[in-house]
């Protein structure tokens, strides 16, 4: 697989996550090796002093592996920074991170965030265990088999629940239409996550509509988008029903591309703002704008988070589309990765990103134009209330 280290990811995991160990990690690499090193005056003495005591007196001596002990100096330093989205992947977890990002890993198929201090999960994905076991956007994850989720990060929730397809996760479940919580048993599955899907709807009055699905802004939703566009191009379908429910983002490029179908050239997708007083980064659209002739609705929901709030806000600032639905996930900081020695990476939060309107969405989210909840009891007999507004709506659109 080809991946571009340097490539803008905007995810929300994705599943997908000591002060002194700044220390360690310039020592271990050399100074040579760092842009920005510790001042020659920083005091390590401490660092240095807990390694020892740890090899003289530690009770299991043969748990004492040094590259381990790297590895967690690493992760503790960026873990001190507080961003659940920036985290020290080891080559293990390098390797599932980018396995997660293509589409098909191995797992229960879930978008996990964290919101307020919670665990949630912000998305089942479509067709997987999680789906199937009755996950929703929303789920608190009170506890992983015997481990409480509190004070976790995200890259330590995914080690717990990822695994080998055809073993078993326990997850402790609390949502907020329940008294009490819940423990749901999942059997991990070989996950392949489709980018879309669409199908010709037509309405009593005879109207042809395209119900177009985004699951999410993998690394071929792109190529699978334009399949996707054509067709609908070549069909008599005279409006569009956008859908962005439970899709928990992906990259940044990919929205911006799927984006250039519905905007004109030129107009402004998302702004990257780098905080002080670094200038900011415009995104605009360069597709063809060949679905904007389309009148369109748009759908989300809480499980709605980064690349699917950066299309529905594009296309809400530029062209006044109305989204139905419920307040979206509100995850608005921009990814890299960072190719580290030895098969490690560094997934560094290096931006936020502002609507074309300039809003900010961190911890905020989208609010719909149009809101609509689904219950308990919609879920149960399988109705979609949202849905069926949005045949309301886009039946009066001309």
């Amino acid at each position: 697989m080809t991946f571009s280290i340097r490539k803008k990811i905007i995810l929300v995991f994705l599943f997908f996550v000591i002060i002194a160990s700044s220390s360690a990690f310039g020592f271990y690499f050399g100074k040579s090796q760092c842009k920005i090193c510790p001042p020659e005056d920083i005091d390590l003495s401490l660092f240095w002093e807990t390694w020892k005591k740890l090899e003289e007196k530690f009770v299991s001596p043969e748990k004492l592996d040094v590259q381990k002990m790297i590895y967690g100096a690493i992760s503790g330093m960026v873990k001190s920074l507080e961003d659940p989205y920036t985290t020290f992947l080891n080559p293990e977890d390098s390797k599932k991170f980018l396995e997660d990002v293509t589409g098909q890993f191995e797992g229960v198929g879930m978008e996990i965030g964290i919101r307020k201090g919670q665990l949630q999960v912000i998305a089942p994905l479509e067709g997987t265990p999680a789906q199937r076991a009755g996950l929703r956007s929303g789920d608190k994850i009170i506890k992983i088999e015997d481990t409480l989720t509190v004070d976790i990060t995200i890259d330590e929730a995914v080690n717990l629940i990822r695994g080998t397809k055809g073993t078993e996760v326990t997850l402790m479940i609390f949502r907020e239409e329940w008294q009490n919580t819940k423990e749901i048993k999942i059997v991990r599955a070989v996950i392949e996550v489709p980018s879309l899907k669409w199908e010709l709807k037509e309405t009593p009055e005879g109207e042809k509509i395209a119900y177009l699905k985004l699951y999410q802004f993998s690394e071929k939703a792109s190529s699978d988008f334009t399949r996707t566009a054509i067709e609908i191009l070549n069909s008599p379908a005279e409006k569009i029903i956008l859908d962005l429910r439970n899709n928990p983002g992906g990259y940044l490029e990919v929205a911006r591309d799927i984006s250039g179908w519905f905007l004109e050239r030129g107009q402004t997708v998302a702004i990257e703002d780098f905080g002080q007083e670094t200038e900011q980064n415009i995104y605009k659209a360069k597709g063809n704008a060949r679905l904007l002739q389309y009148p369109i609705v748009i759908l989300i929901n809480q499980g709605s988070a980064s690349g699917s709030e950066i299309l529905a806000a594009a296309l809400r600032d530029n062209r006044g589309i109305k989204i139905i639905g419920e307040k979206s996930f509100g995850k608005g900081s921009v990814q890299e990765l960072e190719k580290l020695k030895e098969g490690s990476s560094l997934k560094i939060t290096v931006a936020r990103w502002l609507t074309p309107s300039g809003e900010l969405i961190t911890d905020i989210g989208l609010e719909p134009d149009i809101k609509v909840e689904m219950t308990e009891e919609d879920y149960t007999a399988e109705r979609d209330p949202q849905f069926d507004k949005a045949i309301e709506v886009i039946k009066e659109m001309r």
